[in-house]
């Protein structure tokens, strides 16, 4: 596991980017339970930590096509994605934010 963040870094319905060993991901807070994901849009490789969480999806919002993403299996919800961005597994451990990479 690798260390990524206290967990109150983030508040509930935010979104951070973190650069760690070749990754770009995008970890998101909803309530207590965290999501991460590439960064990356499948679609128009463009940077989902700029765009916008929606916490009752479970969902994270391309800011260039408006893309939605599943936190938790990373299958676009809405065209013009087509193909899932990766998911990693998180850990919260004593208020660390940890994440599981391949």
């Amino acid at each position: 596991m690798t260390w990524l963040c206290r967990s109150d870094d983030l508040a509930s319905g935010e979104v951070q980017r973190f650069d760690v060993e070749g990754h770009r991901i995008a970890v998101v807070r909803i309530g207590d339970t965290f999501h991460a994901v590439g960064d990356r849009c499948s679609h128009a490789n463009y940077s989902l930590s700029e765009g916008v969480v929606w916490a009752d999806d479970c969902a994270i919002e391309c800011p260039k096509h408006f893309s939605k993403f599943n936190l938790r299996t990373g299958a676009p919800d809405t065209f013009p994605a087509t193909q899932p961005v990766p998911v990693y597994e998180v850990r919260v451990s004593d208020d660390e934010v940890n994440v599981d990479l391949p």
